[in-house]
């Protein structure tokens, strides 16, 4: 009885085995599959935009246009003539701001009718408040201007002009720019009541050093 017992109780045991064993070898457990962790992602950092640096000297030429005008002049037009002369200054580089100092002298084919009036030049002495863009900046200036003239209204003429600007930084040593000016000039030549308006515009090329 006893030996039927225990045969009993081994087939008990044995069964639930050999069941599981059966359906591990037919595929019915598997290990559990473990998922490989995602490789990092390398994020390359923003670009920092950084102003160009506009310290230091600088000198060169300017090409432009000019028209005056005035009630002394009675032409039909206002006179216009072609504008050239040279340039030489300094900018100071503060961040965001450029501080700056120039003076320039321009040489003007531009002439009157009546009265018969030529305008030979026009000297500047400047200050210039900009902004650091990177290799762009745009300007703010204004200063004294000495207008020189000959003919019927003949003498040497002070006043001030103002006006903006835009230079930009092609290479650690080349700079190109425009500039728009506008001049007022009274008593030309000491001629009392005589009084002129001056508009340039000039396109400018500089090396800095």
């Amino acid at each position: 009885m006893k030996t039927t017992m225990n045969i009993v109780r081994t087939s008990m045991f044995a069964a639930p085995l050999a069941l599981v064993a059966g359906m591990a070898s037919a595929g019915g457990l598997s290990e559990p599959v473990i998922a490989a962790a995602p490789a990092p992602v390398m994020v390359a950092p923003a670009p920092v935009m950084r102003g160009a640096d506009w310290t230091g000297f600088y000198a060169g030429g300017q090409l432009g246009y000019g028209r005056i005008s005035s009630d002394s002049i009675t032409d039909a037009d206002d006179p216009t003539g072609a504008t050239y002369g040279v340039h030489a200054g300094y900018n100071y580089d503060l961040g965001s701001l450029v501080l700056g100092g120039e003076l320039d002298v321009d040489g003007t084919s531009i002439s009157s009718d009546t009265p018969a009036v030529d305008v030979d030049t026009v000297a500047r002495a400047k200050v210039k408040l900009g902004y650091d863009a990177g290799q762009f900046m745009p300007y703010l200036t204004a200063g004294v201007a000495r207008l020189q003239t000959s003919g019927a209204l003949d003498g040497d003429t002070d006043g001030n002009f103002a006006g903006l600007g835009m230079s930009y930084m092609m290479s650690d040593s080349v700079i190109l720019g425009g500039e728009v000016l506008q001049h007022q000039f009274e008593d030309v030549a000491d001629a009392a009541g005589v009084d002129v308006d001056a508009t340039t515009l000039s396109l400018r090329a500089s090396f800095k050093f």
